[in-house]
């Protein structure tokens, strides 16, 4: 017998203005239920949460919950007026957890209560908003970019308390990889539409694909305009893939041409291949020291970032990026050492505050002055053909600021941001509020960037996809430099982890031998058939992993057929297995071929 939802929407709908924001949508969340919902910046994601939890009324629709269902929502900005300190905000209301559960989680979180709110960073405002939530002890929990403003600690961490959480949730995030760590099911809202699939985020973007193109096939029975919609759909989905598979391609080859100019284990002195590598030199840091009262917060680094380099920071809050980032920016003068910059160097800032929108101003004021016309990069494009190009309507021209959402708001200071001339475009935590289109746009809009980009994001797919050097933060002043993106530093810092005793011998076991030239390795038969034919295995492997989690997740199986749901589990292990060494053989081959 399948398990009773807690919580049901019949024919729910929303009108937003003149029009429907969604109609007669249907929606069952079970006990256990891992969701994630995905939908462009616009579609009503946020305004679905508030449905579910109750906090506004549907215009149509009948809402049914168990009784004693306790449901808790994590804000994506949570409101901390009037809070005189983030412990008062945690225990604020008549529905406020236990004290105690909140200074455990807190202090799991390493978060101090006691500051003030007003003062407070956004990850400090992000942890008190975590413990509480988390502490409220829910039967369902909706989180809204649960991620925002977290470092990768405290990301890890909170992936952890969700992968042993024994209620339900339902998530939206920018965040690829948190998604797919925990997500058993995905609820689509596309369009007015929700769709839902029992597969993880893993498995949405090739179920997304197979949808627009089955209406692509749909449309060709139907008039013009159908045919151009669904024609768009499939291009701007299919053939993205293919473009951004050229662009991972590009990236790779730049990641492997960055690590022949690095030392060993990812020293900063670089190898100049070439005479003229000085001449594209555009941020050089020698020797670079600076200290905060008694503490060291960058020791002696040096690094020469050339023009056309995409740089990567990453670390736990609080370790040095934004202190180093000044100081690569000449925005802060080092105690011991010097930073050169380029005198023909000009750079754009897009900031995580978003501080540059006005709420009553126009789309039109913000890009164009209030004009039809924006000068982007130096070319004149029309306000309208511009917006396009940034995923939006271009009937917003003349929508209010205030009346967008916070990722639309985010898109917008993108679009404003990219037109202007410069050769540093500098981006701190630029992946917050952005739908997974916008992220994938994003991505395009940094690898055909003229200049030199440098990134500071806890996001560890959009490192992963954007940058060639990743500049490693620990806290202790030491800065390691990584040629690739995230996994690349942490696969290091593994490395690193090693006992000493077996890597001073290593060393010294490849001491004596003097570097020989790195030759391009050639593929055995076997090598190459394997590097050929694994990519389908990989994609073989993730389909029958998703078809069983979802005959697993009928709640009647265990009872009914206990050995079927055995051996279901017993195969996705094995699946699972198969598909990390296919993956790890692959990579493997992968970088003998780019060597």
């Amino acid at each position: 017998m399948a398990v009773a939802p807690i919580l049901s929407w019949e024919e729910l709908s929303l009108q937003q203005g003149s029009g429907w924001l969604f109609r007669d949508l249907d929606l069952a969340i079970a006990p256990r239920d891992r969701l994630a919902l995905i939908g462009r910046n616009g579609a009503g994601k946020t305004t679905l949460l508030k449905l579910i939890s109750g906090e506004i009324e549907a215009d149509k629709g009948k809402r049914s919950i168990q009784p004693g269902t306790r449901i808790v929502t994590l804000e994506q900005d949570p409101f901390f007026t009037g809070h005189a300190t983030l412990m008062d905000f945690a225990l604020h209301g008549s529905d406020a957890p236990p004290r105690h559960e909140v200074e455990a989680i807190a202090d799991q979180l390493g978060i101090d209560l006691g500051r003030a709110a007003g003062s407070a960073s956004g990850g400090e405002r992000r942890r008190a908003a975590l413990a509480r939530a988390l502490a409220s002890d829910p039967d369902l929990l909706l989180l809204d970019e649960p991620t925002n403003h977290l470092d990768l600690a405290a990301i890890d961490w909170l992936e952890a308390w969700l992968q042993r959480y024994t209620g339900a949730f339902v998530v939206i995030s920018h965040d690829r990889t948190f998604l797919e760590r925990l997500t058993r099911a995905t609820l689509w809202l596309d369009r007015g539409s929700l769709r839902r699939k029992e597969i993880g985020f893993g498995g949405y973007e090739a179920w997304m694909e197979q949808v627009y193109a089955e209406e692509a096939r749909a449309a060709d029975k139907l008039d013009a305009k159908l045919k151009i919609e669904a024609h768009w759909l499939e291009r701007g989905v299919t053939a993205r893939r293919k473009r951004n598979q050229g662009r991972l391609e590009k990236l790779w080859e730049m990641r492997a041409q960055r690590a022949a100019m690095l030392g060993p284990q990812g020293a900063a002195k670089m190898k100049l291949a070439v005479d003229d590598v000085k001449t594209k030199a555009v941020i050089v840091a020698d020797k670079i020291t600076k200290k905060f009262d008694d503490r060291t917060i960058i020791k002696d680094f040096s690094l020469r970032i050339q023009r056309g380099d995409r740089i990567g920071l990453v670390g736990a809050n609080g370790s040095g990026k934004t202190t180093l980032l000044k100081l690569l920016t000449g925005e802060l003068e080092p105690d011991a050492g010097s930073v050169t910059l380029a005198r023909t160097l000009h750079g754009v800032m897009i900031d995580q505050q978003r501080s540059l929108l006005s709420p009553e101003k126009r789309v039109r004021d913000v890009l164009a002055e209030g004009g039809d016309w924006i000068d982007v990069r130096g070319v004149r494009k029309h306000i309208q053909g511009y917006l396009k190009d940034f995923l939006f309507d271009p009937g917003l021209v003349d929508a209010r600021v205030g009346t967008l959402s916070g990722g639309e708001r985010s898109r917008l200071l993108l679009a404003r941001e990219f037109a202007r001339k410069s050769n540093l475009l500098v981006l701190d935590e630029p992946t917050n509020d952005l739908d997974l289109e916008t992220l994938d746009l994003l991505q395009e809009v940094i690898a055909d960037y003229d200049g030199t980009v440098l990134i500071v994001s806890h996001d560890r797919d959009f490192l992963d996809r954007t940058v060639t050097v990743t500049l490693g933060l620990d806290g202790s002043g030491k800065v390691d430099v990584i040629a690739g993106g995230y996994a690349d530093w942490e696969k290091q810092r593994t490395k690193c982890a090693a006992p000493v005793k077996t890597v001073k011998a290593a060393a010294e076991t490849a001491a004596p031998s003097p570097p020989q030239p790195r030759r391009k390795a050639k593929l055995s038969y076997k090598d190459q058939r394997d590097y050929d034919l694994l990519p389908q295995r990989i994609d073989d492997l993730l389909a029958q992993i998703a078809r069983d989690e979802a005959a697993l997740h009928d709640p009647a199986l265990y009872t009914k057929e206990p050995a079927k749901f055995a051996a279901l589990t017993k195969a996705v292990e094995t699946a699972r297995a198969e598909k990390d060494a296919a993956e790890e053989r692959w990579l493997e081959l992968a970088e003998m071929v780019e060597g």
